[in-house]
């Protein structure tokens, strides 16, 4: 995996901000109650996404082990997971900009294994120490979610299971802006995240980066 390539996965969860706001806005907002009286928050809040980015990166690893049995296995594999991985980065685009819902419903097939993970997060709160924490977050990492499987679609292409791990770790640290804008109360970030102009733009970001992966993949057949 090329620095450019950790790069674009960076910057999908940047563009993916949007995404973020609607999605775990109010999750991160809930983590104030959770935190201990007389207690800074900043703390467990850094401590909450650091669970959820290594969720992130364990998955990647996942994807990217699969990938990489896939691509041996056939040698069409390579070019499916990549044309796989297109195809929902351009659906996720469509998504975000809201003129094709469609993988909403991916996100409700998640919403079965999330309703397996979902009671462990209980387990944690109210928060004792920042370790507390992490674990919530490691579990709000599985959280049903079209920007994370896109991503993961292409973790999925690195061939192994240490480049899809450091995808999906530039992925969560490119969410991360939007989403400790929102734990600090950036009122400013908040309304430009989700200004109907901001969506449109992101969106025609997304689906013309997908759109160049499959041109590039056909290039590469030819």
């Amino acid at each position: 995996m090329s620095d450019i390539g950790l790069f674009a996965a960076f910057v999908i969860g940047l563009a993916g901000g949007v995404h973020c706001f609607g999605m775990c806005g109010g999750i991160t907002l809930a983590l104030q109650s959770a935190v201990p009286a007389g207690k800074h928050s900043y703390a467990y809040t850094l401590a909450y996404h650091f669970g959820r980015i290594f969720s992130y990166a364990a998955a990647g690893a996942l994807a990217g082990a699969i990938g990489s049995i896939a691509t041996h296995a056939s040698p069409f594999g390579f070019s499916v997971l990549s044309a796989l991985s297109a195809v929902l980065l351009i659906l996720l685009g469509c998504y975000i900009g809201q003129w094709y819902m469609g993988l909403s419903r991916l996100e409700q097939l998640g919403g079965v294994v999330w309703r397996q993970f979902q009671p462990l997060a209980k387990r944690f709160v109210p928060f004792k120490t920042p370790l507390h924490s992490i674990a919530y977050g490691a579990v709000w990492g599985f959280l049903p979610c079209g920007l994370v499987y896109s991503t993961l679609s292409w973790a999925l292409t690195t061939g192994s299971w240490s480049r899809g791990a450091l995808v999906m770790l530039a992925f969560g640290a490119g969410t991360l802006p939007a989403m400790l804008a929102v734990s600090f109360g950036a009122k400013s970030a908040s309304v430009v995240f989700r200004h109907h102009i901001t969506r449109q733009l992101i969106a025609v970001l997304l689906v013309s980066f997908g759109l160049y992966l499959i041109f590039t993949l056909f290039k590469n057949i030819n």
